[in-house]
């Protein structure tokens, strides 16, 4: 890959994140398996308004929904042009759970969030343990609530895992990760 290629490319940055921050570092075992077998389906919305997001994440929900799990198993709603800031990102997480119960979907697909300016409750700004949800551009992670609780009851020990990418991040540090994520970096 080159800069001049992906440089402007939301959906090859972010395989690029998927690939060598989430799978490379293992941030999330569970991701291995849906990229391997390609069931990940990789959106970018053009939306430029909460209101066009939530029509866009509607239309998503929906198809991942209608479609097998075999064929589509999660969905990355890639959004640049809407929800920039990390808040306006936050508040509009409730919009998407209310949407979830709007469509009965409940129980059955829920939304995971990341974001580049992503902040866990009680951390600081610049805390290198946010990085684990930090993606290259606002997202919506949907997730079949059955797969994600197969994934969990397979893992040896789930609860491990926020400890293990919190010790990965630490040892990395930002330079590591920016590098990790540079183009043309392996």
């Amino acid at each position: 890959m080159t800069a001049s290629t992906n440089a402007s490319d939301p959906i090859a940055e972010t395989r690029r994140w998927l690939q060598r921050a989430v799978v490379g570092l293992n941030l999330c075992p569970f991701a291995k398996a849906v990229v391997a077998k390609d069931q990940v389906r990789f959106v970018l919305s053009g939306a430029a308004t909460p209101d066009a997001l939530l029509q866009a994440l509607a239309d998503e929900l929906a198809l991942l929904r209608d479609t097998p799990p075999e064929t589509v198993d999660t969905t990355l709603l890639v959004h640049p042009r809407v929800l920039a800031d990390f808040y306006d990102y936050n508040d509009f997480l409730g919009a998407a759970d209310a949407l979830l119960a709007s469509m009965d979907l409940e129980g059955v697909l829920q939304v995971a969030s990341f974001h580049p300016q992503y902040r866990f409750a009680g951390s600081g700004e610049d805390d290198i343990e946010n990085f684990s949800n930090r993606s290259p551009h606002p997202m919506l992670h949907l997730l079949r609530e059955d797969s994600v609780t197969r994934a969990v009851a397979a893992y040896p020990d789930p609860d491990v895992i926020v400890e293990r990418n919190q010790r990965t991040l630490r040892r990395l540090g930002r330079d590591g990760w920016r590098r990790l994520l540079e183009d043309g970096s392996e």
